[in-house]
Parts: structure tokens; sequence; C-alpha cells
């Protein structure tokens, strides 16, 4: 059974890692993951290495996404995200060197419109292995002794898949990790991950470590693409927002221990509310009650009255307005719901 992963000189137990999801991993949902346990290693949401330098420029300081990063607890990763070389290696001096981060990620990997496209950044950048090498040397130079990570699609398209060659172009430029999602940029996030794609990377690596990423949905399968793939580690996304205790049931599983039980529809919302007051204590009230609406939309899936709680919690402009929907209306005692 796989229980450690080793990225560079950073050694991460269990090999589960937190994707980097933009407006999902914020400093509050990172904060919640570390508390309830399990996580090797926790990603920030991708940062705009152009925004760090133009807001740089204009005298503004760092991104919001960068800001209270300095004294979060490590381990913890921060991915970027650019195609120019020189934008890309300020931001990654700053991160190694200003802020002591564990890891740096080059987001090679995402497909949306605004940065694929407008951008030509994220997956875009996979349609030149050479480019992507560039890159990521040119980081690993500036980052010195902080491991670089990429995380990549299995390519543009169907009839483009080209994972292997990126590979070993980020191997061959000094990264220290790849992570690979199971789908092409094409497809976005429709259809399966396919994982016997995803395992035809590790033949093209000779030295570091693939992380698999995609569908896993369930602690059970997390460990069941570690046993059956040939990775070395496990990205968990969507399924972590949902349910942010599974990082710590597979950490008992990879113990061979047995999970502990799912949070009670009480301890739940107790949850909700805590990561309410973090992102309170972080944004202020006005736009903490924006963002955690989208927190809350996750924590009332699979609830008896879900579908009615979303539609209130969305409309809540207050904290207190917040505070009373989830009291009223995210259920606790109903007797047809002892666990979720």
């Amino acid at each position: 059974m796989k229980t450690s992963l080793k990225i560079g000189e950073l050694v991460l137990s269990p090999p589960v890692l937190s994707a980097p999801m933009a407006d999902c991993a914020d400093w509050a949902q990172r904060e919640i993951w570390r508390r309830l346990g399990g996580v090797g290693l926790i990603e920030t949401e991708m940062i705009s290495a152009r925004a760090f330098v133009y807001m740089g420029a204009r005298g503004e300081g760092d991104p919001e996404r960068l800001r209270g990063v300095e004294s979060e607890p490590r381990p913890l990763s921060v991915q970027i995200w650019d195609n120019c070389p020189e934008t890309l290696e300020r931001l990654a001096r700053r991160l190694a060197r200003d802020l002591n981060v564990s890891a740096v990620d080059l987001n090679f990997g995402c497909p949306a419109p605004a940065i694929a496209k407008r951008s030509e950044s994220g997956s875009y950048l996979l349609r030149d292995p050479q480019k992507v090498g560039a890159l990521v040397e040119r980081v690993a130079n500036a980052c010195e002794s902080v491991p670089v990570t990429a995380k990549i699609r299995l390519g543009l398209t169907e009839d483009s898949i080209n994972a292997r060659d990126v590979a070993q172009a980020v191997e061959g430029a000094g990264g220290a990790a790849l992570t690979v999602h199971g789908r092409t940029a094409s497809q976005m996030y429709r259809g399966e991950a396919d994982w016997g794609e995803i395992a035809k990377v590790k033949s093209a690596l000779r030295r570091i470590p693939l992380i698999g990423n995609g569908d896993i949905k369930t602690a059970a399968g997390a460990v069941e693409r570690l046993e059956n793939y040939p990775v070395d580690g496990v990205m968990i996304g969507r399924a972590a927002l949902e349910r942010p205790w599974i990082f710590r049931e597979i950490a008992a599983l990879l113990r061979g221990e047995t999970p502990p039980p799912e949070p009670t529809p009480r301890e739940r919302r107790e949850l909700l509310l805590e990561h309410f007051r973090l992102e309170l204590s972080k944004f202020g009230d006005e736009l903490g009650v924006v963002v955690a609406r989208r927190a809350a939309v996750r924590y009332s899936k699979g609830l008896p009255n879900g579908r009615a709680f979303r539609d209130k919690i969305g409309r809540v402009r207050s904290a207190p307005e917040f505070l009373a929907v989830v009291e009223s209306d995210f259920i606790v005692d109903d007797p047809t719901s002892d666990s979720i």
C-alpha cells in the first residue's frame, strides 16, 4: 500500500493532494481541509502571474488569492499560470524566496476559455511540449530548492493526446512531480476521466512521481486508484468540496483502519457554520456572505430538503440572514437522516 510520496525533498503522507480549484479552494476551504486532516499537500487556487506583476507595478500589493499565504500552515503548494517566462519567474521567485511555500505548481491543464483561449495559457500550452518545458525550466531555476510541479490534461483533444510528450518535457526541464487529469481539454468536465491513459504516462517518466486526478468520488475509489494504477499519488477535486472529510477517510484506509463515521447532519451544520465564520474573518461580512453561499450549497448536497435550502441560502445578503436560514432550513433532526 502506498502511504507516502516524495516531491523533491518534500515528503507527503498520505500521498493525497487537494486540487487547486478556482473560486473553491480558497483560504477558508483550505483551513477546513486542514482541520479535518488527511491531506498530504494542500494547493491554493490558481493565481495569475500577470495579475501579480500588474498589481505590483501599480503598488497594489499581491492578488487577493495570495494574501494570507505567508502565514498559512505548511506544507502548502501555490499554483500559478501564464504563458510568459519572465512573468512566471517573477511570481515564482516571490513564492519561493519571500513566502517560503512548500512547492510551486504550474497550470498547463485549465480548459476555461478565459485562460486557454483568450490568454493562451493553461491547456492551450499542451500543443507545444517544448514551450511547457521552457516555462518549467525558467520557474525551477527561479525557485532553486523549492520543488516545481506541473498539472496537465491528457491533451487538447482525443485525437491529439500527448501527455507522455509533455511529461518528458516537464521532467527534462527540472519538474519535481506531474499531475495528470484524465480528460482532454476539449472534454472540459464531460464524460469520464480515463485512468488507463493516465497510467500510460508513467512509462514516460524516469525519476519524478506521477499523480492521478479525475472522478475520484469516494475514499475507496482513491485507494483503488493507488492500488490498481501506476500512480504515486492521487489528487482530489470536486468530491472534497461536498465531502471535505474524504481526506481523513482515505488516510484511515491507507493505514489499514476503518474510516471514521460520516458526519451527522448536526455535525455537518456545525462545519458549515465554522466555514462561514472563516469566510467572514477573511473577507468581511459583505463578500464573506457571498463566498459562504457557495460553500453552503455544497454542504447541503444529500440533505432531504437540500434543494429548498439552496434556494433560500442563495438569496441571503447579510450575515444574520445567512445564520437564520441555516438555523431554520438546514435539517438537523430528521429521523431519516442519521448520516449523509
